[in-house]
C-alpha cells in the first residue's frame, strides 16, 4: 500500500528503475553468476579449459618502431602484427635489442618477442573455449590493480571496465528500490526483516570476523 507521504510520481519512477535496470542487468549477473561457480569449482568436467586450449606458434617480419616509449613501441608492432588486446608485461633487453610484451584479451593469451635488429618477431598464442573467456571475463580488468603505473590502452578495455562499473551502481540501486517496495508492504515486514538480518549477519561475519578467527 502506497505511504500517503510519498508522492506518486517517486512511486512510479522507483517500480521502474527496479524493472528496467533490472532487465539491463540481468545477462550480466547471470555471466557473473556462471562465472563465479566456474572459479569456485575449478574441478568440474564440463569446465576444463585450460586442458583444451589451442597453442600456435609463428614469426613474422617487422619494422622496428621509431618510438621510444614502451606502450607505443608495442601498439606500433600490434598494429603491424594486426594483434588486438590489452597491452601487458612489457620487457625491454637493450642488450640485446630485445624487446617482449604480452597481449591479453579474454579467451587469447599473445606473447610477442620481438628482435630489432634482426627485424623478426615471435609470436605465441594461447586460445581458450567459450568456458575460458567466462572465467577471463569475470577477473578482466585490464591492469594490475597494484601497479598504479599500468593504464588501459585497450578502447574495449575501457568500455568493459565502465559496464562494469554500471553493473555495480545498478545493483546498488536495484537493492535499495527493493528494499523500499519491502518496506512499505505492511504484511511482508516481519518476513523480510529476517531474511534481512540473515544477510547482514552472514556478510558480517564473512567481512569482520573471519578474519579474526584462530
Amino acid at each position: 500500500m502506497p505511504s500517503r507521504n510519498i508522492p506518486r510520481w517517486i512511486e512510479i519512477w522507483n517500480r521502474k528503475f527496479h524493472i528496467y535496470i533490472g532487465l539491463y542487468l540481468l545477462l550480466f549477473v547471470w555471466l557473473f553468476s556462471i562465472s563465479g561457480l566456474f572459479l569456485n569449482h575449478p574441478k568440474w568436467q564440463f569446465a576444463q579449459f585450460w586442458p583444451q586450449r589451442k597453442q600456435s606458434s609463428f614469426e613474422r617480419s617487422i619494422q622496428p618502431p621509431a618510438e621510444t616509449e614502451s606502450v607505443a613501441k608495442a601498439k606500433h608492432l600490434m598494429q603491424q602484427l594486426d594483434i588486438k588486446g590489452e597491452i601487458q608485461q612489457i620487457t625491454t633487453h637493450p642488450e640485446k635489442a630485445q624487446f617482449d610484451f604480452r597481449v591479453f584479451r579474454p579467451g587469447h593469451i599473445i606473447d610477442i618477442k620481438a628482435d630489432l635488429d634482426t627485424k623478426r618477431a615471435k609470436i605465441s598464442q594461447i586460445q581458450v573455449n567459450g568456458w575460458g573467456v567466462f572465467r577471463a571475463l569475470h577477473q578482466f580488468s585490464g591492469v594490475r590493480m597494484n601497479d598504479p603505473k599500468e593504464k588501459r590502452d585497450w578502447l574495449w578495455t575501457r568500455i568493459w571496465s565502465l559496464s562494469m562499473d554500471a553493473v555495480a551502481l545498478g545493483i546498488i540501486i536495484m537493492v535499495l528500490s527493493g528494499i523500499y517496495m519491502w518496506y512499505k508492504i505492511l504484511a511482508k515486514r516481519r518476513l523480510g526483516l529476517i531474511a534481512l538480518g540473515l544477510g547482514v549477519l552472514c556478510c558480517g561475519f564473512f567481512v569482520f570476523a573471519l578474519g579474526r578467527l584462530h
